[in-house]
């Protein structure tokens, strides 16, 4: 039946929607005093109301019970100081009208009247009666009182004060929220009948459930303590708010359908409560043509959820963030690890206590490692929720940490221990980037079965062209910033974010330009990724950037492997160690390019020069997977040292992958479920000690050399000098030419300065090359800071080797087979 708000009514915009239906009710006759049973209903929409064999209690003059009341027979009005939260008019079907007024005394009960408005009788007004029972939902389950056995109750109509015809109820807060369905039964020509609405259907009214807001979407909490729900769905018929009492529940306690009438604004459905005491979580039941009974679902804006996957009815905890203060790193100054959250200290070897392995309090743990690898900044992999056979890349929801990630699994404690790694990581210098999947989600996401024509474009690819779409994004991301204080995002698969609903690819993507200019999101770091999860590629795209969005630079680590295992132009290599111009040189900078070798899908560091894959760009070194032979073994090392040395001293922001600095290995295989947690005990090794002291030392340095190293401008081109073997002109575009030279030079010639310009080398071939080295600046000598073809620990050194003519008026440098050197000019007199 329909239900008008008369709130509503008095507002020149229309909220138009569904209906409540009430029915034919047949109850059991069993309950307990002092707790509430609740009874299955069945619905006949055809029949009048029918209460069974079963006797009815009439409630003639006053009842008083811990919960419930009926007053009758007054001639005052029963409750004089209420405040009245919500009216609705009913029209019946022989004319006149039914008004509900719902009020809440000072004592805690709510007050109900009801009052018949010009419905003519042929008999006295004391024979008219409501029939009338309490429901926990609509159509489904009934409140057994204490004052009749069946739960039915039947109540005569009086004057009131007003000498209009009422019944005056009152009903204890506890109860709610709750319905109440009644017919009248009244004399008319001389007959008793039973009247309903002008539907036929029974006269039903919810009582601690009000029209609620439609902003903002997902829980919320008003001024006066009630609470708001608010979930998009224009393509839903109709929406059941579920409320449950147990965590454990399968089944809610209450389910309360939401009348179009009342409780829908456009496209947004809402209601609002005042009494939750009882209620720990909740979620909907969208209602389309299918008989079938809906699923209950997640809302996508519930930022605390339960372990039954359902939105908790609880505050987000506060949390003090007094003293905290983002690192706000210049782009440019940025070393990142890329890491798992579970898999990073999951493994019994991390020493850790059970209870915090592979969660955040874990990670804050490992502060040390971080320090010792001198990176700055964290770049975690997805954290929301997501499909546990496919893995943290299919999410199943945007605002809330995966409740495994915390150190019992609650959401609370989840969210809590993030907030506190995020603080101390901050007064470590060190910020938080979070990786995000805003494209697809997982299989049995609960967005197709809210509104899967609006969400998704095909499959289970989010529609981002959809303002809808774009508002979920955005308003999760801002979460993360405003509640979590993450320092920017790096979006996976960001080559779909600018495709059109049918899959087009838009000069002006609308998310990408919004998050690019949004007021928050904007002071973020915001990086795109255009690698494909589903296709296991990496999309070569031109993306719309407006200046703001960095790039994950996949053409840097193709370019790379490609180079070292002896297959790419020396061309390719100069771009990208100035920082890939061919990208950025479009009103960006090199500080835009984040540049990587190995990435968590693929081969690890290890595994890239132990086994050849055309498809990753590896090279074996001489023989595919484990060996023992020492020249193979040599070329291996080596080759691992020039992809470090190369992703630091080229211009851009280096990102090392978690396990890389201790050479962990899939044996192989690329698929990510093949990937292992980390091993601590690796870092115990020979192999993993020198390397972490070789990323500490390249850290450093691209830290000392900041002038050279960390540039937010491309060097200009009077900054640099390439070279060939005989300091010539280099073969750019000759693919047999394995060697490359390059001479950094400082922007002034003061010759008081102790260090000064830099000089690079790099031969991929198989053999030896006795380079010519340009000559340093007056004053100035060339050491030696870097050789990977040296044996450790000699292949590094941060005070330098002095490079010596060993042919007078001939400065000549042998490299080994495979290696990279790294010379600087320093005062003669420093």
């Amino acid at each position: 039946m329909a239900m008008l708000s008369l709130h509503s009514v008095s507002h020149p915009t229309c909220l138009t929607c569904g209906t409540i239906k009430k029915s034919k009710l047949i109850v059991a006759d069993s309950c307990k005093y002092g707790r509430r049973v609740t009874q299955r209903l069945r619905t006949d929409f055809e029949q009048n109301l029918v209460f069974g064999k079963i006797a009815l209690h009439v409630a003639k003059g006053f009842y008083q019970s811990p919960r419930f009341g009926v007053f009758a027979a007054l001639t005052l009005p029963v409750i004089q100081t209420d405040k009245k939260l919500s009216s609705y008019l009913f029209r019946t079907e022989k004319g006149g009208n039914v008004k509900v007024i719902i009020t809440k005394p000072k004592d805690g009960k709510y007050g109900v009247s009801v009052e018949i408005l010009s419905l003519q009788f042929s008999g006295n007004d004391d024979e008219v009666i409501m029939r009338w029972g309490v429901f926990r939902s609509d159509s489904s389950s009934l409140i057994s009182l204490p004052s009749s056995d069946s739960g039915i109750f039947e109540t005569p109509f009086v004057i009131n004060s007003s000498n209009k015809i009422s019944v005056e109820l009152e009903f204890d807060a506890s109860l709610a929220p709750f319905y109440v369905s009644f017919v009248l039964k009244c004399p008319l020509n001389g007959e008793k009948i039973e009247i309903k609405s002008h539907r036929k259907t029974n006269f039903c009214f919810p009582v601690g459930i009000k029209s609620g807001h439609p902003a903002p979407l997902g829980l919320s909490y008003s001024a006066d303590g009630s609470l708001n729900f608010a979930l998009f769905s224009r393509t839903a018929k109709g929406v059941i708010l579920c409320l449950f009492d147990d965590s454990s529940s399968q089944e809610p306690v209450s389910e309360i359908d939401l009348d179009p009438y009342v409780n829908r604004s456009g496209d947004i459905w809402h209601a609002s409560m005042d009494n939750v005491a009882n209620l720990v979580s909740y979620g909907y039941r969208c209602k389309y043509d299918s008989q079938q009974k809906s699923s209950i679902v997640l809302d996508p804006y519930s930022k605390v959820i339960g372990q039954n996957y359902l939105g908790e009815i609880v505050r987000e905890p506060i949390f003090d963030w007094s003293d905290d203060v983002s690192p706000n790193l210049p782009m440019e100054k940025l070393m990142v690890y890329r890491l798992n959250v579970m898999d990073f200290t999951r493994d019994a070897s991390s020493n850790l206590p059970n209870e915090i392995r592979g969660t955040f309090p874990a990670i804050t743990e490992k502060l040390n490692h971080f320090k010792d690898l001198g990176v700055n900044a964290i770049l975690l992999e997805p954290i929301v929720p997501f499909d546990k056979q496919k893995g943290p890349y299919y999410p199943s929801h945007f605002v809330s940490p995966q409740s495994s990630y915390g150190p019992n699994g609650s959401s609370i404690s989840t969210i809590r221990s993030m907030k506190e790694m995020v603080k101390r990581l901050h007064a470590n210098g060190i910020e938080i980037l979070l990786e995000v999947v805003v494209t697809h989600t997982c299989d049995d996401g609960s967005l197709a079965k809210i509104d899967k024509p609006t969400y998704y474009s095909s499959n289970n690819a989010l529609n981002c062209a959809h303002p809808v779409v774009q508002q979920l994004i955005l308003d999760s991301l801002k979460h993360w910033v405003i509640d979590y204080h993450i320092d920017g995002f790096c979006f996976i698969n960001s080559s779909s974010m600018i495709n059109g609903f049918h899959g087009e690819h838009l000069s002006r993507p609308p998310l990408i330009e919004a998050i690019a200019f949004d007021p928050i999101l904007s002071k973020t770091k915001i990086i795109a990724d255009s690698f494909d999860l589903i296709l296991n590629s990496t999309k070569e795209i031109q993306f719309p950037h407006w200046k703001r969005w960095a790039e994950m630079n996949a053409r840097f680590c193709s370019d790379i492997r490609n180079y070292l295992r002896g297959g790419s132009l020396l061309s390719k290599l100069a771009t990208r160690l100035c920082g890939s111009g061919d990208i950025f040189l479009d009103g960006r900078g090199p500080a835009f390019s984040f540049n990587f070798v190995a990435r968590n899908h693929g081969l690890y560091l290890v595994d890239l020069v132990s086994f050849s894959c055309a498809a990753e760009f590896s090279w074996n070194c001489g023989e595919e997977g484990p060996t023992k032979k020492k020249t193979v073994l040599e070329t291996r090392l080596k080759q691992i040292r020039n992809f470090l040395f190369i992703l630091y001293i080229s211009l851009g922001v280096p990102v090392l992958n978690m396990g890389d600095e201790c050479g962990q290995s899939s044996g192989g295989k690329i698929s990510v479920k093949d990937r292992k947690p980390f091993n601590w005990k690796s870092l115990q090794t020979g192999y993993a000690n020198q390397m972490i002291q070789f990323i500490s030392f390249l850290s450093s340095l691209k830290i000392k050399r900041s002038d050279l190293l960390q540039r937010r401008e491309f060097l200009k081109v009077e900054n640099i000098d390439w070279y060939s073997v005989d300091l010539s002109s280099p073969n750019w575009e000759d693919p047999t030419s394995k060697f490359l030279a390059m001479r950094l030079k400082c922007d002034h010639d003061d010759e008081t300065l102790l260090t000064g310009d830099m000089f690079a080398a790099f031969n991929s071939g198989d053999g030896p090359i006795t380079a010519t080295l340009p000559p340093p600046r007056v004053g100035m000598v060339w050491v030696r800071l870097v050789d990977t073809g040296l044996p450790y620990p000699g292949f590094f050194s941060t005070t330098g080797d002095l490079v010596v003519e060993k042919i007078p008026g001939s400065l000549v440098y042998k490299m080994a087979s495979h290696s990279c050197v790294l010379l600087e000019a320093r005062s003669v007199d420093g």
